[in-house]
């Protein structure tokens, strides 16, 4: 979340970079303006009081001694109001502070200077497209129909075990998954990120902590006897192992990746590209994270893309970078770079990975913090994290792109991962 001081001392700036999230911070500012000035008020009152009531008690136990007991009593009776009033002062001064934190954690995070202006994915800016596009002959099959002839994926036994959205990968279908998460894996350990195997499931403070919770609770699969959440992304656990933690600077940037299931209930987004792989419920992801210093954590995405970047190239298929606009970009993010691969038989771009530096506002959610070597004080680091991949899509593009009359063919890279070089 945005840090209050900020707020306080930035009310214009703030609500002027929100518009190009196309958000209308001015009520909320004005709110939170409004709050604090009765929060300061309260606590000069409260303080007063503190100092009569100090002051009073130094004078009693003296006024007992000197025999006037009449301004003694008087003065215990004024020390139960002060007392008295005091309670109440810190009684409104919570509330209102409560009040506060409420309208602080309904802002989003304040957008990169970089992030271009627009209302949703038809804004967003190409970065970069690299590759061919694939020429395809009229009889080239979408990959759920290729899925079927080579018995890959069961999307109809999907069906019956759980519902729609939750596909059963078999035979080589379930093979190309592990090796894809093995390759991603590999991969992230290479480029120095430990390894993590999270759990599936988090409690409320994790997914208020990365920013699910309040802004994505109706996406998430709520465990309501226990308050548990299934994770939509491995994202959330693994930031939140840093949460509550003071860190050495020295020791930055924290690298970790893990594979997860991820699990989403995609509310509102029924009939919008659902055919095959294209939007699921639960779907498998490797997912990269970082912590950062302030001074490091631009630089730090720029390597996270480029290390996607590399997967996608080494998988050999055609990709665009995309900068998302404030429109599309995420309520936590500053900055996000989306990652497309292009689909041969369906002809259009799926998007397969997201890397985003949420800057210090997951950090503030977290009191995620690091201390530089000879400063007293801790400062909120920045966090980073990035799909490195996610694998529904890929394996759409993967049988789609790849398809021959021999078979689908299977990428070099990924090749020692599966063991064999061709489905057929």
């Amino acid at each position: 979340m945005l840090n209050l001081k900020f707020i306080q001392d930035n009310p214009e700036l703030v609500i002027e970079k929100l518009k190009r999230k196309n958000f209308d911070a001015s009520e909320i500012v004005s709110n939170i303006i409004d709050l604090n000035t009765q929060k300061n008020k309260l606590q000069g009152e409260a303080d007063s009081a503190k100092a009569e009531m100090n002051k009073i008690s130094k004078e009693i136990g003296l006024l007992f001694r000197e025999g006037k007991h009449k301004e003694a009593n008087a003065a215990k009776e004024r020390t139960a109001e002060l007392k008295e009033n005091i309670k109440n002062f810190d009684a409104d001064f919570a509330a209102i502070e409560a009040k506060v934190y409420d309208l602080q954690v309904q802002l989003p995070n304040l957008p990169h200077e970089s992030v271009p202006a627009g209302k949703g994915e038809a804004d967003n800016e190409v970065v970069k497209q690299v590759g061919e596009i694939p020429a395809m002959n009229e009889k080239a099959l979408p990959h759920w129909e290729l899925a079927t002839k080579y018995n890959l994926i069961d999307f109809e036994l999907g069906v019956k075990l759980t519902g729609a959205g939750f596909p059963v990968y078999r035979g080589k279908g379930a093979q190309l998954q592990r090796a894809l998460i093995n390759f991603f894996l590999a991969e992230a350990s290479k480029a120095g990120y430990e390894e993590i195997q999270p759990p599936l499931a988090v409690n409320e403070a994790s997914g208020f902590g990365t920013g699910q919770l309040p802004d994505k609770e109706g996406q998430m699969y709520h465990i309501t006897e226990d308050n548990l959440y299934l994770i939509p992304t491995a994202e959330v656990p693994v930031t939140n192992i840093y949460r509550d933690v003071i860190l050495d600077a020295k020791d930055l940037p924290y690298k970790n990746t893990a594979y997860s299931a991820c699990f989403r209930r995609e509310a509102g987004s029924y009939g919008k590209d659902v055919r095959g792989l294209n939007r699921l419920h639960q779907f498998d992801k490797v997912e990269i994270v970082q912590i950062a210093h302030p001074e490091k954590s631009y630089e730090i995405l720029d390597g996270m893309v480029a290390h996607v970047e590399s997967l996608v190239a080494k998988l050999g298929l055609p990709y665009r970078i995309l900068r998302l606009c404030g429109g599309d970009i995420s309520f936590t993010s500053a900055l996000t770079y989306d990652f497309e691969v292009f689909s041969a038989a369906q002809k259009k771009w799926l998007e397969v990975s997201s890397v985003s530096n949420f800057e210090s506002f997951q950090a503030n959610r977290l009191k995620l913090r690091f201390r530089e070597e000879g400063v007293k004080k801790p400062q909120i680091a920045h966090t980073l994290n990035g799909s490195a991949l996610a694998l529904p899509r890929i394996v759409a593009a993967l049988l789609e792109n790849n398809q021959t009359p021999e078979g689908i063919k299977i990428p070099e890279a990924l090749v020692p991962f599966t063991g064999f070089d061709i489905i057929s």
